[in-house]
């Protein structure tokens, strides 16, 4: 598992403020956080995702890369074009977004993605938790909406 991920500035929160920013690295080798998307958390100084972005060395901020002329099409907030035009970039790359809007210019673009739910299901198959259905309690306790209904069928497809 040597792919870079970039991550956006939800799925950082709601994995810091459940305690679960180890998913992260379950996702790829090399984990970049883009400068927008710490200016966004920074927005809430004594928060923990902030507290995160400082205290954990493996989260690496890189520099916004000008915004391709496709994604600024779809209008999306700062900390998902700065996630796209990483990888256009460098493709390749997983991006961590949950973000509906974000997640289909990924998609039609051709680039992988996966939102915090997948990562749950990630950490579960690879042996980092005992009960995805649990962390996924914990992120939704945390903020992170997800339906019943998209938890069940996500559920089903790793037995649980």
């Amino acid at each position: 598992m040597n792919k870079t991920v970039v991550v956006n500035t939800s799925p950082l929160i709601f994995l810091a403020k459940a305690g679960f920013l180890d998913f992260l690295k379950a996702a790829g080798k090399k984990i970049l956080v883009p400068e927008s998307v710490v200016l966004e958390i920074k927005h809430h100084s004594k928060d923990i995702a902030t507290v995160a972005i400082q205290n954990h060395k493996w989260l690496h901020e890189i520099p916004d890369l000008p915004i391709p002329f496709s994604v600024q099409a779809w209008d999306l907030g700062s900390g998902e074009s700065a996630v796209l035009a990483y990888a256009h970039k460098s493709p390749g790359s997983l991006l961590i977004i949950d973000d509906m809007a974000g997640r289909n210019c990924a998609i039609s673009m051709g680039f992988a993605v996966c939102g915090t739910l997948g990562l749950a299901l990630r950490a579960k198959r690879e042996g980092l938790i005992s009960s995805a259905r649990k962390a996924i309690e914990e992120l939704r306790r945390h903020g992170l909406y997800l339906t019943d209904s998209v938890i069940n069928q996500a559920l089903a497809k790793i037995g649980e």
